[in-house]
């Protein structure tokens, strides 16, 4: 059988696009930690213009400027925290590196006084031993560390350029995209940059209004080291849901070593901050992430740590929050027509 002309030109470039979509997804799947990490920049910036954009709104600055002054904010800020703080801060890490040892060993002699733990005690015993190998690889946890800091700089200073252009990026990937379809894409991106700035917004003051809480009450029960353990546990929030749960078990376990009542009034003490922030503070000040559903954030939690490791656990709430955004306006809306469909940051326009 011969084949014209035109039927091999198609087949031929059918196989050339086949070919560039293997490699594309080849592409995808191997920087995966690269989208991850640019989606942190766009992160940054957004915290950056947070901060900027009342400075051009108000006081007419220039954005150059403006994202300027933004930065000697921030530095200004926690330079000022480390002043006022950071020599507390400093004993009390290392009070806290040298009482949480002690409180470890206690709490497994606990465990071995209760003839019901024996398997629990085995499993302990087999995780410091795991523990002691971990200890072996140092020098590669070391240069791991290090590889993540300079990955942290460049997350950064990747994120204030975008912070001081952010039309030039949006225009520039708008380019990317057929002309009739720019207009729509336009009001989608700046609806899911509205919606990942209130993100930002509120998640800073959940962070904030949860460490001081949760740092006054454990000096109010007489926990050690309360500001080093506040300061963890408003940090730890920005995780969701293993954040809040990693930044209790250092506090139960130095607790534990004072007696049964400390413990008890500490373990009383996280949960009770943390039904006033489900429950309160979320529904407060995240209104803007009413109709992302809860379970969904679960299930991005899991998902994006499975594919980006602990980036993809740090990102998933925000990268969720604008994959949501997209898909409720680009399908729900334009495609399935559906009227009720309301996306996060719309309630702004």
């Amino acid at each position: 059988m011969k084949l014209d002309k035109s039927t091999l030109s198609s087949m031929v470039a059918a196989s050339v696009i086949l070919v560039g979509v293997y490699f594309l997804a080849q592409g995808a799947v191997k920087l995966a930690s690269l989208w991850i990490l640019i989606f942190g920049s766009v992160v940054v910036a957004v915290v950056v213009r947070a901060i900027a954009d009342p400075l051009v709104n108000r006081f007419r600055f220039k954005d150059g400027l403006a994202v300027l002054s933004a930065i000697l904010i921030i530095l200004a800020t926690l330079s000022g925290i480390a002043f006022l703080f950071g020599q507390q801060i400093s004993e009390q890490v290392h009070q806290l590196t040298l009482k949480l040892p002690g409180a470890w060993a206690q709490f497994q002699a606990r465990l071995e006084a209760s003839p019901a733990a024996g398997q629990i005690v085995e499993h302990l015993q087999e995780l410091g031993s795991e523990a002691g190998r971990a200890l072996a690889i140092a020098p590669r946890i070391a240069m791991s560390a290090a590889s993540g800091f300079a990955i942290l700089v460049l997350v950064l200073v990747a994120g204030v350029f975008l912070a001081a252009q952010p039309d030039r990026a949006r225009e520039g990937v708008l380019s990317m995209a057929p002309k009739p379809s720019r207009p729509r894409l336009r009001e989608v991106m700046n609806t899911c940059g509205r919606a990942l700035k209130g993100w930002v917004k509120a998640q800073l003051f959940s962070m904030v209004l949860v460490g001081s809480l949760v740092g006054l009450g454990l000096w109010a029960i007489g926990v050690p080291a309360p500001l080093a353990l506040g300061l963890f546990t408003g940090l730890a929030q920005f995780v969701p849901i293993v954040g809040p749960i990693a930044a209790a078990v250092p506090a139960l376990l130095v607790a534990a070593s004072g007696g049964t009542q400390m413990l008890l009034l500490t373990l009383a003490l996280f949960i009770g901050v943390s039904q006033l922030e489900a429950n309160l503070i979320t529904p407060l000040v995240q209104k803007n992430l009413a109709s992302l559903p809860v379970v969904l954030g679960i299930f991005a939690v899991v998902g994006l740590g499975t594919l980006f490791g602990p980036l993809g656990v740090l990102f998933a709430t925000p990268l969720t929050l604008v994959l949501y955004t997209a898909i409720t306006m680009l399908y729900r809306q334009d495609v399935l027509h559906d009227e009720e469909a309301h996306a996060p940051g719309e309630a702004s326009d």
